[in-house]
């Protein structure tokens, strides 16, 4: 079984920081893709920042500039450094692996709880 526990959120004022943890553990070989999504209106969810094994990284429009993703694959882990925050920034932010490819060679998607961001104007 694979678990994502987040951890980093909280509260701050508008143009502050935060930074965001997720860390994967269980039986895994492999995971493709990490990223962070958050509610969107219209939506489920959207991604608002995402990264490959890689290290390639594709953010939304809204957050460009604002937000740096990172990865360490030796701890399963991914981050989300978030600077310059907007009220409109918060949000419960869910950690998702995509792809995971277990020692079994199972292979599914995982979502973590989730973690609240709140940025105060």
């Amino acid at each position: 079984q694979v678990q994502l526990v987040e951890s980093g959120g909280g509260l701050v004022q508008a143009g502050g920081s935060l930074r965001l943890s997720c860390a994967a553990s269980g039986s895994i070989f492999r995971i493709n893709a990490m990223g962070w999504y958050r509610p969107a209106p219209g939506k489920q969810r959207e991604s608002v920042a995402s990264i490959t094994a890689a290290g390639s990284t594709n953010y939304a429009d809204s957050v460009k500039g604002r937000f740096t993703i990172s990865r360490d694959n030796a701890k399963n882990t991914v981050y989300l450094q978030m600077n310059s925050l907007k009220p409109e920034d918060t949000a419960v932010y869910y950690c998702n692996a995509d792809k995971v490819v277990t020692l079994t060679l199972y292979t599914g998607d995982y979502w973590g709880q989730g973690t609240q961001v709140t940025v105060s104007s």
